[in-house]
C-alpha cells in the first residue's frame, strides 16, 4: 500500500527518508497484539482510516515527520474503540521525546501551595503513586495533545507550533483548563475523557430512566459531573398501565440515581458531582423542595426549580399555579404560586438548597431549539446543555493581563487579553477533536454536532482591587461590562475564523444561525466556572466571585504524618491584599494589620486603612447580595452559556431578603441563581477571622463531607476530609480546601 500524496517522512533526527504505508501498518498491527486489543485485520481497518487523514494532512508538501504521523494514528486507534492500545502509543511516543521536552520545558511560576496542588491533582504518577513529570512538564503535555488536532487542517509543523503558542499561554498562567482535562490530557494512566460536563436525559419510560442511571455511571466511572431534569416523569402515585396509584414519582428516582452514583468513586477518592432540576409546575415540586430536610439524604446531589417567566409573573401578580401531570398534561392540584416560592425561599434560607433554574432564559440562548429544549445544566450551572451535550472548560486569569500606564496605575492590556481569548476558543475546539467519549450519543451531540465550548475567566475581584475599583460599585459594572462584551466578541472572531478553515459546527444548519454568514466553529464560547483548585493554582481569585479573604491561617501537612495532622501554620494574606501592604507599610505595621483584620473578618476597624481603602478590599462578606446579583446579571448579559456565581447573605438576612435576591436576578436576566446564607449549611467553614460562624438553631446536619449525622453545637468547625484543615469556604455552588485543594461541588 502506499499514500501517492506522501513521498516522504523526516525522522526524529532530521533525515528524510521515503515514505512507506507498511511500516505504519506494521506498528498498528503490532501495538493492537502487544495490548491484546485487536488481530491483523483490525489492524488493516484502522490503517485504511490513517491512510485517509494522512492524504489529507499534506497540504503544500509531499513530507510528513514521524510526529505528525504518530498524532494522527494515536487518536484513530481510539476513534475505533481501542483505548489502552492508543495509550500503549501515547506512552512510547512520550518515552522517545523525553529528552526533547526537558529542554523545552520553561516551568510556571507556581506558590507552594499552588505545586502541592498540582502534585496531588493533575501531575503524573508511576505504578507506585510517585510523581514522574513536573508542573511545567505536565503544561507541556496538556499543549501537545490538545495541538494534535491541528494535523488535520494545518501544514507540517502546525502541531508543534500551536502546542507551544498554548504552552506560552498556560506555562505564563494566562489561562488554565479545567482540572479534570489537565490530569486527563495525554495521560495513558487517564481516562481521555477531557469534559467535565454532561447532561443525560430523563424520560417516563422506566427502560429510559435505567438506561440514563447506566449512561450516568459510565460518566463518572470517568471522572465526570451529570445534570438531570427529572420534570418529564409522572407523579407519584399516578397510574401505570390503568394501575391506579402505582407510579414512583421523580423523587424516588431521584433517590435511587442517588444511591446508585454514590457506589462510584472518583480517583479512589470522591464521588461525582450532580444536579437534579424539576420544574415549578410539576405535581411533586412540594416534595422535591423538601428533599433534602431529612439529615444526610441525596448527598451527591444539588438541586434546583425550574422557574418560567410565567411562574415567576405568577409569584408577583399572587396568582394561582397549576400543577400539571407530564404524563396527560391534566391539571393535577392548583394551588397559589406564592406558596411554592415561599417554600423555595425558607429552603434556601436555611441550607442553600434549592437553587433557580430560570427556563425561559435559558432556552433563550438555546442556539439549535429544533434538536432540543434546553431545560438542565452541568452541576454548578454554568453550562445550560441539552440532552447529551457535554463541554470542555478553560478560564483565562483576567489579573495577568493587567499592566500598569505612565501614571503607574494598572489597566487591562486589552491586545493581550485578545491573544489568550482567540487562543484559548482554538485550544478547546482542538479539545473536542481530541477528546474520548464514553457514550457515542455524546459524542455525536459534541464533536459531529454542537461542538459547544466554554472560555471563562478568574481572577475578577483581583483586578478590581489592582485598579482600585471595590466591587460593590458601578464602577465595578462598567468594568465587568467591557470585559464581558470584549471577551465574548473576540471568541467570535476566533470561532469564525476556526469556521472558514475548519467548517462550522455540524448542526450549523438546522440551527439559529442557519442561512447567516455567522458560520461559527462552536454554537456557544463563553461561559463562567467556578474555577475553585484552578484559582489557587494560579494563585487568583475565583470566577467573578469576590475575594473571600483577606487574611487566613494556613496549614500545612506532611505526608508522613500518619495522624493526618497539621506540621505547621502559618499566616498569609490574599496576594493583592499583600501586595498593597507591602508596598504602603513597614513590617511590624503590615504584621499589626493582618493580624488585625484575621480577627476582624476585615478591614473596616484598621485604623491605617483609608477610607478608599477600606472600600476597595470588600470581602464576599460584606458585600451585600443585591450587587452580587448585578455583577453576575452584567456578566450574564454577554455569555452565551451561563454563569456559575453564589449570592452570598448574612447571617442575619430574612428569608424576605432571598425572595428579593431572587426577583431580582430573574428581572436582570440571569439563567440561574444559588444562593448561600452564612452559617446556614453545616458544610460550611468560615474561620477566615480566627472565629466560627454562628450556625441557625434551625439548621439540620448533612454528611456532605462527614461521616457522622449528629447535629454538632454551634459554631463547630468543619474539617477537610483530605488533608484535615478547617479552612473550608464555600462558593460558586461548590465547598472546597484552600490548603490542599480538594472540593465538592454540592451543596
Amino acid at each position: 500500500m502506499q499514500t501517492s500524496s506522501i513521498q516522504f517522512v523526516i525522522k526524529r533526527d532530521g533525515t528524510k527518508k521515503p515514505f512507506t504505508l507498511e511500516k505504519i501498518t506494521a506498528s498498528i498491527e503490532a501495538a493492537g497484539k502487544d495490548t491484546g486489543e485487536y488481530d491483523k485485520k483490525i489492524a488493516t481497518e484502522i490503517t485504511k482510516k490513517v491512510q485517509v487523514k494522512l492524504a489529507r494532512a499534506v497540504v503544500k508538501e509531499n513530507t510528513l515527520t514521524v510526529q505528525q504521523i504518530r498524532d494522527i494514528v494515536e487518536p484513530t486507534i481510539a476513534e475505533a474503540g481501542y483505548f489502552a492500545t492508543a495509550k500503549y502509543y501515547i506512552l512510547y511516543g512520550e518515552k522517545k521525546q523525553q529528552k526533547h521536552k526537558k529542554l523545552a520545558i520553561t516551568e510556571p511560576n507556581l506558590t507552594d501551595t499552588a505545586h502541592e496542588i498540582a502534585k496531588k491533582r493533575y501531575l503524573r504518577t508511576d505504578m507506585n503513586g510517585k510523581v514522574v513529570e513536573t508542573p511545567g512538564e505536565m503544561l507541556w503535555r496538556v499543549a501537545r495533545h490538545m495541538a494534535k488536532a491541528e494535523i488535520q487542517w494545518g501544514e507540517n509543523g502546525i502541531v508543534d507550533e500551536t502546542a507551544r503558542k498554548f504552552y506560552e499561554r498556560m506555562a505564563n498562567l494566562k489561562f488554565v483548563c479545567a482540572g479534570k482535562a489537565m490530569f486527563e490530557a495525554g495521560n495513558p494512566g487517564g481516562t481521555g475523557q477531557l469534559s467535565s460536563c454532561f447532561v443525560l436525559p430523563i424520560e417516563d419510560s422506566i427502560q429510559k430512566i435505567f438506561k440514563t442511571l447506566g449512561d450516568a455511571a459510565v460518566v463518572h466511572k470517568n471522572n465526570g459531573g451529570t445534570g438531570f431534569n427529572f420534570s418529564r416523569i409522572r407523579p407519584h402515585g399516578d397510574k401505570v398501565k390503568n394501575i391506579p396509584k402505582a407510579a414512583s414519582g421523580p423523587v424516588d428516582f431521584l433517590r435511587a440515581f442517588s444511591a446508585a452514583l454514590a457506589q462510584i468513586l472518583q480517583g479512589a477518592k470522591r464521588q461525582g458531582a450532580n444536579i437534579a432540576i424539576l420544574n415549578a409546575d410539576h405535581p411533586d415540586i412540594v416534595d422535591f423542595i423538601t428533599l433534602k430536610d431529612q439529615d444526610g439524604t441525596i448527598k451527591n446531589f444539588n438541586i434546583s426549580v425550574g422557574v418560567s417567566n410565567k411562574f415567576m409573573e405568577a409569584v408577583q401578580a399572587n396568582k394561582e399555579w397549576d400543577l400539571l401531570n407530564p404524563r396527560n398534561g391534566e391539571v393535577w392540584k392548583t394551588i397559589k404560586a406564592r406558596e411554592i416560592f415561599e417554600l423555595i425561599a425558607e429552603h434556601a434560607w436555611a441550607t442553600g438548597d434549592p437553587g433557580l433554574a430560570f427556563l425561559d432564559r435559558l432556552q433563550e440562548d438555546n442556539p439549535t431549539p429544533s434538536i432540543g429544549i434546553m431545560d438542565a445544566t452541568n452541576p454548578c450551572g454554568e453550562i445550560g446543555l441539552l440532552p447529551y451535550e457535554s463541554c470542555n472548560l478553560t478560564s483565562i486569569d483576567l489579573n495577568r493581563h493587567l499592566v500598569k500606564n505612565k501614571k503607574g496605575d494598572w489597566e487591562i492590556d486589552w491586545d493581550d487579553l485578545e491573544k489568550s481569548v482567540k487562543l484559548g476558543v482554538r485550544f478547546l475546539d482542538d479539545m473536542i477533536e481530541v477528546n474520548t467519549y464514553a457514550l457515542d450519543e455524546i459524542r455525536q451531540m459534541v464533536k459531529d454536532g454542537n461542538r459547544r465550548i466554554g472560555l471563562g475567566v478568574m481572577g475578577f475581584a483581583h483586578i478590581l482591587y489592582r485598579m482600585r475599583v471595590p466591587y460593590n460599585s458601578e464602577e465595578a459594572v462598567r468594568v465587568a461590562d467591557h470585559l464581558a462584551k470584549f471577551i465574548r466578541k473576540k471568541a467570535e472572531e476566533a470561532s469564525l475564523e476556526l469556521g472558514k478553515i475548519r467548517g462550522p459546527f455540524p448542526n450549523f444548519d438546522v440551527s439559529v444561525y442557519a442561512g447567516t454568514s455567522e458560520r461559527y466553529r462552536n454554537c456557544a464560547v463563553m461561559m463562567v466556572a467556578p474555577t475553585g483548585t484552578i484559582s489557587l493554582l494560579a494563585n487568583t481569585s475565583s470566577g467573578i466571585e469576590p475575594v473571600f479573604s483577606l487574611v487566613q491561617v494556613r496549614r500545612s501537612f506532611n505526608e508522613d504524618n500518619h495522624a493526618n495532622a497539621p506540621t505547621r501554620e502559618f499566616t498569609i494574606a490574599d496576594p493583592v491584599f499583600g501586595e498593597y501592604l507591602q508596598q504602603n507599610f513597614d513590617e511590624v505595621t503590615r504584621n499589626r494589620i493582618m493580624q488585625q483584620v484575621l480577627q476582624d473578618g476585615g478591614v473596616e476597624h484598621v485604623k491605617e486603612l483609608s477610607k478608599e481603602a477600606k472600600r476597595v478590599f470588600a470581602t464576599t462578606h460584606n458585600i451585600s447580595p443585591e450587587w452580587h446579583v448585578k455583577i453576575q446579571a452584567v456578566w450574564q448579559k454577554w455569555i452565551d452559556n451561563s454563569v456559575s456565581k453564589t449570592i452570598n447573605f448574612p447571617h442575619n438576612a430574612t428569608v424576605e431578603d432571598v425572595k428579593k435576591a431572587y426577583m431580582l436576578g430573574w428581572k436582570l436576566g440571569l439563567k440561574g441563581i444559588t444562593i448561600y446564607r452564612d452559617g446556614s449549611k453545616m458544610d460550611q467553614v468560615l474561620n477566615v477571622a480566627g472565629k466560627e460562624s454562628k450556625l441557625s438553631k434551625d439548621a439540620t446536619m448533612r454528611s456532605d463531607i462527614h461521616t457522622h449525622t449528629t447535629k454538632p453545637a454551634s459554631g463547630e468547625k468543619q474539617i477537610c476530609p483530605e488533608c484535615a484543615s478547617a479552612s473550608l469556604k464555600f462558593e460558586s455552588g461548590c465547598v472546597s480546601c484552600p490548603d490542599c485543594g480538594w472540593s465538592k461541588c454540592t451543596m
